[in-house]
């Protein structure tokens, strides 16, 4: 559990700005990892969707800014501020962030898996700018083309291996969460981001025409994950049962996976068009495990966020 003290927004203030000062557009975080800044627009009805055209600070990754003069005002406007968010997919860097979750929910660690698909596929991760998470997970920067857009997801590669990209955002090192501090690794700070091999990048960007969900992640009804696909008419019927198997594996959770499970099965409810319709009955199967009701909630709300490309 982190420390948090009067000297932490200035810290993160001062992270934050050498960010900046690197090309990398920020914004402020709480220790929730989620915006400082309220949104201008809550409570309105219906729902803005607004992404800060109207000016007004409280946007969340639309906020982020190089800009030194900017992101002063960002963290006055946020004065309990404990960290900073580095928004993925923008120029001149177009970062890509390779998040690698441990623990027993993922089976095994998410760095073995992601070699597993350096292997099948041909690749090697190229030396580069690595933040330990407080977990004791890692983020991996890198670099994309101007020519490609990469979607945020959570799992699809492979299970605890999830990706930040365009509209997404990843929590800087040097900020300070209520589980602990994102540090960076040991000699990677004098490291810039590298390129994402051409063969990983073909596995994080769809073909056009092709739905978002390609790849290696979970595709069965067993502990892996519930299937997918169907059209037409069939559709219906197809999501009723999607969204069953979802809840299912849900009630599957033992201890120590059941935020895991809640926030894949809400992702994959919400990326297929029915996460709203089917948040209650996840919420309902969550809380049948022993996840509190208002922890399971956040992690729908996180996963709504997520397939929306508000980030997470």
């Amino acid at each position: 559990m982190a420390t948090l003290d009067r000297q932490t927004p200035t810290l993160a203030l001062a992270h934050a700005l050498a960010a900046a000062r690197r090309g990398l557009p920020v914004f402020p975080l709480s220790a929730t990892k989620l915006p400082a800044l309220r949104s201008p627009h809550r409570g309105e009805q219906p729902p803005a969707h607004c992404r800060g055209e109207c000016g007004l600070p409280g946007h969340g990754v639309h906020d982020a800014t190089t800009d030194p003069a900017a992101v002063r005002a960002l963290f006055a406007a946020a004065p309990r501020a404990t960290g900073y968010g580095i928004a993925c997919g923008r120029a001149p860097h177009r970062l890509i962030g390779i998040d690698l979750d441990v623990g027993p929910a993922y089976g095994s660690d998410a760095a073995g898996a992601l070699r597993q698909l350096a292997l099948q596929h041909l690749f090697t991760i190229p030396p580069t700018v690595t933040v330990l998470t407080p977990s004791g997970g890692r983020h991996l920067w890198l670099t994309g083309p101007a020519d490609a857009t990469v979607p945020n997801s959570a799992g699809r590669l492979a299970p605890g291996i999830d990706i930040r990209g365009s509209g997404g955002y990843l929590v800087g090192p040097g900020s300070v969460t209520a589980h602990g501090r994102y540090r960076l690794a040991s000699g990677t700070a004098h490291l810039t981001p590298a390129p994402c091999p051409r063969a990983l990048l073909r596995l994080l960007t769809p073909p056009p025409g092709r739905a978002a969900r390609t790849g290696t992640g979970p595709t069965s009804g067993t502990a892996s994950g519930p299937a997918t696909g169907a059209s037409g008419a069939d559709a219906p019927a197809a999501a009723a049962r999607r969204g069953e198997g979802l809840v299912q594996f849900v009630l599957a959770a033992h201890e120590g996976q059941r935020n895991t499970r809640l926030f894949w099965a809400a992702c994959r409810a919400y990326e297929d068009g029915f996460g709203d319709a089917l948040a209650d009955a996840l919420t309902a199967a969550a809380v049948r495990t022993g996840l509190p009701e208002h922890e399971a909630r956040a992690a729908i709300a996180s996963a709504a966020r997520l397939a929306s490309g508000r980030g997470d």
